[in-house]
């Protein structure tokens, strides 16, 4: 027996705008640790291990709520579930605003990482309430706020740190996110379900993906210290394998599996993914070394930048960040994501090679990491607007959800890797990377990203396969 939903209302510009605060507001909470990661180090009396620990820990909590959360937005309705997740996170937000040591402060960030699963909903509530046309641009609006966001969250979050204190740094967003859901669940109009209420949720498949990423994360970050113990890094390498392999067959039996893996099939998602998971890898460099290169004595080859002269610094790629959702939405729209990803890629790669070859002067890291800011917002935004529109109304929380997962394992591998690099360039004795790690980082990014033009080649004009 099957049930008959009414037709979902025309959503309102106050319901976009509902949306569109709540992305500011979640992007805001999201990238508070990045400018403020070398202070929060230092108070916390954190190892470079454990830094490199609290910057992606939300992402790879991000990675396993986001497929459920499509999942489950397209089984129940986007708005049902978002706002549920939001509790969550603003439970996170709070902890982590409490937080008096290291762990607390994990703890918190892994409930915040509920947050990434915001934007697939919203996609999904945007497809539902408007037309094909309209749906790309709003969905380049949303992902452009949410950017946004983060841009206020850096530029916030060293001096709240410094004039107030760590803790409100994290409370400060977390208030807005509380206010932001209020509205939408006043004023976005409720969608109805498109896919069976019946199934349940598909737990062995997050057990299996938690542990590869876990384990995934292990080995790329204790890889380097590792060297001299090869059997337990051996032991760590194939303890991933067993987890990978049993988390695709586990997936690929499931009745209902976390994330559909025969989605991946179609051209227009697995291309995709490919693509924002190389895109993303090349970001990270940019994201995780720039701040840390501020951060480098002034008496040696950094700067000695605060937490809040770092926010600054960051602006400007924040600004670019902003922007580069609408263009891409309408780019997208105009031109076709081929096009939009072709720019965006050669734009990264100039970016990156640009900080590998001139990093003497402030200037040169606020140009290049803006120039890297602007290329990855067009690119995931193309990626995302082509596959939320190249899938029946039923796929879009799923297939969305794939992109942005690898979204967010790409950036968590590439910070990862990055962070292998400065442990491995930082001299016995010291606590300062050699400035050749850091260029070896930019260039190892810049070349991962060119090698996305050979998947950029193989994808059709047009948004639609």
């Amino acid at each position: 027996m099957t049930t008959t939903h009414a037709p979902a209302r025309p959503i309102g510009k106050a319901a976009v705008g509902a949306l569109g605060a709540l992305a500011v507001a979640t992007g805001a909470l999201e990238s508070v640790v990045t400018p403020t990661l070398p202070l929060l180090q230092r108070e916390l009396d954190m190892s470079p291990a454990e830094g490199a620990l609290l910057s992606i820990v939300l992402l790879v909590t991000g990675a396993l709520i986001t497929p459920i959360a499509g999942t489950l937005g397209d089984r129940y309705g986007g708005k049902r579930v978002v706002v549920r997740l939001m509790a969550v996170v603003c439970a996170g937000g709070l902890v982590s605003a409490l937080a008096p040591n290291l762990p607390v402060l994990l703890l918190g960030q892994v409930l915040q990482g509920a947050m990434v699963g915001a934007l697939p909903l919203s996609f999904i509530l945007v497809r539902a309430h408007l037309p094909a046309g309209e749906s790309k641009v709003a969905i380049g609006v949303v992902s452009g706020l949410f950017v946004g966001g983060a841009m206020a969250g850096t530029l916030a979050a060293g001096p709240v740190a410094e004039g107030l204190s760590r803790h409100w740094m994290f409370a400060l967003p977390t208030f807005a996110v509380t206010g932001a859901t209020v509205l939408v669940h006043r004023l976005t109009p409720h969608d109805p379900p498109r896919r069976p209420q019946g199934a349940g949720i598909d737990w062995p498949g997050l057990v299996l993906l938690s542990g590869t990423l876990v384990t995934l994360m292990l080995v790329l970050g204790l890889g380097a210290d590792l060297v001299t113990q090869p059997l337990v890094l051996l032991g760590l390498v194939v303890l991933l394998a067993a987890f990978g392999t049993g988390w695709v067959a586990v997936e690929r039996r499931a009745a209902s599996p976390m994330v559909d893996l025969r989605m991946l099939t179609r051209p227009a998602v697995g291309k995709s993914c490919v693509l924002t998971f190389l895109i993303c890898v090349g970001t990270s460099a940019a994201t995780y070394l720039v701040p840390q290169l501020f951060a480098v004595p002034a008496d040696t080859y950094g700067f000695g930048a605060s937490a809040t002269a770092i926010g600054f610094f960051l602006l400007p790629g924040a600004l670019a960040a902003s922007v580069a959702g609408p263009i891409s939405g309408i780019g997208v729209r105009r031109l076709g994501s081929r096009a939009v990803v072709t720019a965006g890629v050669l734009l990264m790669a100039v970016g990156l090679l640009g900080l590998a070859a001139a990093h003497t002067e402030i200037w040169h890291l606020v140009l290049g990491k803006a120039l890297v800011a602007l290329a990855n917002g067009l690119c995931v935004t193309a990626m995302v607007t082509r596959t939320a529109t190249s899938v029946d109304l039923g796929d879009t929380g799923i297939a969305t959800g794939l992109v942005l997962v690898t979204r967010v394992i790409g950036f968590a591998v590439g910070v990862q890797v990055t962070g292998a690099i400065l442990t491995a360039g930082t001299p016995s004795g010291s606590k300062i990377p050699a400035e050749s790690a850091f260029v070896a980082g930019f260039v190892l990014a810049a070349a991962v990203t060119v090698l996305s033009l050979l998947v950029v080649r193989t994808m059709s004009k047009g948004v639609k396969e």
